[in-house]
Order: structure tokens, then C-alpha cells, then sequence
């Protein structure tokens, strides 16, 4: 199942979403450009868990720069496709500022929650994929019942449905689940599971008024 669009209209040009959709295709296009540009990111600006141990410095300063890394065009796309579709009303609810406060802290919340599956691992982890699964999460808690204009792929028979948010997002996580114990390499499906719960859990007292009297808004 591919998400095509929701059919929940905003107040709002989603400044914040657009601007984070242009930041990580621009690092994309400027790590394509030359090879040493893309090893000179994954090398430096990828967050490797292993390092929490051995160089806790260099571990927190990627944990926000491998947000905006990733390893292809099929990564990227996906990634801001579920951005795009997702987080325009997410900004539209929280705001600018708290949005990208909400963003980031998925995104570090997904990591530690990468870290945590593999302490000891020394692949890179890059994307944005666990920001955006906050994302997510907190469309799930805001907007279940949304319809998603839905491409799906039935062996050689190919539609567009409209499925309420809760069915798709809960299939999405089941996958994302299901994914984390039987597959091994290659995805940071805890990355995806610890941001959905980040979202999902974070996103109401980010919506409060309480924020506001902590001076977010």
C-alpha cells in the first residue's frame, strides 16, 4: 500500500514540513554531486550507535544531522512522500516552532530507540524515517479517522481506495513490528517503532496550552 493523500485540509501553508522536505533534498543532491561529498556525510553526520559508548560527543552531534542523510533517491522519496502527506496538518495543529520542536524530538527519541535494539552496532544510521514516524504517531492520535487515498497493488490488479488513517497507520506499524523480528540488516525498524510511540505519546501535551505557558507556541 502506497498513501497517495489525505483528505484533510489545513488552515495553513505547511511552511515548516515544505522547508524540511527541501533541506533533506538538498543534502541529498549534494552528496550525489561528488563521492567524496557522500562519504565525507555518512562518515561524519550518520549516527553510529556504538558510539554512545566510545565517543558520546560524536554520537549526540549526529543524532539531528543523520535526520537529513539518506542512502537513495527510493529512501528519500519514501521517506517525504509519508512527510507530506502526514505532516502538513500535524504543523497545522502544533504550529511552526512547536512542530519543529515535535519533529526533532521524534527523530531523537527514534534514535535512541535504534540504539537501544544494537548497542554495539557500527552501521550508520541515516534518515529521517524516525521523525517522521512521530509523525505518524500523532496522526494517529489527532486524525484516525481521516481518509487516505490509497494505492494498492493486489498481485497484477492495481487500485486507489479510501482508507481511514487508523487502518493504515496500524498496518504500518504491524509491519514495522512484525519487520523488527523476523528481518535482520538494512532497515532501523526500532528507529521507526520508538519515533511512532514518541509521536503518539508526545504529541497531546505538545498540542496543550500548557505549552503555551511555558512560553512554545
Amino acid at each position: 500500500m502506497i498513501p497517495l493523500r489525505d483528505e484533510n485540509p489545513t488552515d495553513a501553508f505547511p511552511l515548516l514540513t515544505t522547508a524540511i522536505i527541501v533541506a533533506n533534498v538538498a543534502v541529498f543532491i549534494w552528496g550525489n554531486l561528488e563521492p567524496q561529498n557522500e562519504a565525507a556525510l555518512f562518515n561524519v553526520y550518520s549516527l553510529v550507535p556504538i558510539n554512545f559508548i566510545h565517543s558520546p560527543v560524536e554520537f549526540y552531534s549526529t543524532i539531528f544531522s543523520s535526520m537529513f542523510i539518506h542512502s537513495g533517491f527510493m529512501h528519500l522519496a519514501g521517506n517525504l512522500l509519508f512527510l507530506w502527506i502526514f505532516g502538513d496538518n500535524i504543523e497545522d495543529v502544533l504550529g511552526k516552532f512547536r512542530f519543529l520542536l515535535f519533529y526533532l524530538l521524534c527523530g531523537a527519541l527514534a534514535a535512541f530507540g535504534h540504539m537501544a535494539s544494537d548497542l554495539n552496532s557500527q552501521i550508520p544510521m541515516v534518515g529521517a524515517s524516525g521523525a517522521i514516524s512521530g509523525i505518524l504517531g500523532a496522526y494517529l492520535v489527532l486524525f484516525p479517522f481521516a481518509k487516505i487515498r490509497t494505492l494498492i497493488f493486489l498481485g497484477f490488479f492495481v487500485t486507489v481506495v479510501r482508507i481511514p488513517a487508523i487502518v493504515l497507520l496500524l498496518i504500518w506499524l504491524g509491519i514495522q513490528i512484525s519487520s523488527s523480528l523476523y528481518l535482520e540488516g538494512g532497515v532501523a525498524w526500532f528507529a521507526h517503532i520508538g519515533g511512532f510511540a514518541a509521536g503518539f505519546f508526545f504529541i497531546l501535551p505538545f498540542k496543550s496550552k500548557a505549552m503555551g505557558l511555558l512560553g512554545v507556541r
